[in-house]
């Protein structure tokens, strides 16, 4: 990287020492937007916009850290078609950059998804909000993070009604570790696998038909979801930690209904 001669004249206030030597855990800038392009499951990519935060470890003995770098190393990225297993190569660059012991980013995005309608295959895009997060301290701690939209159906609500069973929109929102790789689209169908049906942008009368009858035959509570999504992370053997929770945006209620649970594997 090309050095400002005059900047290189210019007296450098972050890496004077401080007298209070304590040291910073955390220091960086956040919600930086950025567009970014990310590689897909089929083969291809897309373009979205994230909102990324980075930070390294601060010692007690400097004065400050420069947080120009932080953007120059996302400056060095820029375009690259980013697929989780990349991610870590930034956060070490990071680290790198600033002469940091430890460095973390995060990025959080919209992905989609393009999904075909249950009956007449009508195919619409699906909207699933993503972060990407990874700590580089010597090792790299990489975790994805899906937030997916489904439907929930009470089980109570089923039982006692003389016909019907009231529904509700659920977001169900795993975080994972994993071996190996994992698709965004992989994660969201293990997340939508724990509903009682997943949802739809576009759907036409036949398609509202079979999608009541559904989730009708499918009831679950929150805490149904949360325990069969439990089940699906632990039977995939890439996932090595999770953390889980589905909030039920009742529908007869003015509160929701929540669950969540963590997990390590290995």
């Amino acid at each position: 990287m090309t050095q400002d001669p005059a900047a290189s004249s210019m007296p450098d206030m972050q890496s004077s020492a401080d007298p209070r030597e304590i040291a910073i855990d955390r220091v960086g800038v956040r919600e930086v937007v950025y567009p970014i392009r990310l590689r897909t499951r089929d083969g291809g990519e897309q373009g979205s916009v994230a909102r990324v935060s980075m930070y390294v470890a601060l010692p007690h003995t400097q004065k400050g850290t420069h947080m120009s770098r932080f953007i120059e190393v996302l400056e060095a990225h820029a375009g690259e078609p980013l697929t989780p297993e990349d991610f870590p190569g930034i956060a070490r660059a990071i680290r790198d950059r600033l002469n940091a012991q430890e460095a973390h980013i995060e990025a959080s995005f919209t992905y989609f998804i393009k999904k075909k309608a249950p009956v007449t295959g009508i195919e619409s895009l699906m909207d699933y909000k993503v972060t990407f997060s990874c700590t580089a301290n010597g090792a790299d701690d990489f975790k994805m993070t899906v937030a997916a939209p489904a439907t929930s159906l009470c089980p109570c609500s089923k039982e006692i009604s003389e016909y019907g069973a009231h529904n509700q929109r659920c977001e169900i929102t795993a975080t994972v570790r994993f071996d190996g790789s994992m698709w965004i689209e992989d994660l969201v169908e293990i997340c939508e696998g724990a509903s009682s049906l997943e949802v739809f942008a576009l759907l036409k009368r036949p398609d509202e038909k079979y999608v009541t009858e559904k989730a009708y035959e499918n009831p679950k509570f929150v805490e149904d979801i949360v325990r069969d999504l439990a089940i699906a992370l632990n039977e995939d053997d890439r996932v090595t930690w999770y953390a889980i929770s589905s909030e039920n945006f009742e529908s007869i209620h003015s509160h929701n209904a929540y669950a969540e649970l963590e997990r390590r594997k290995r």
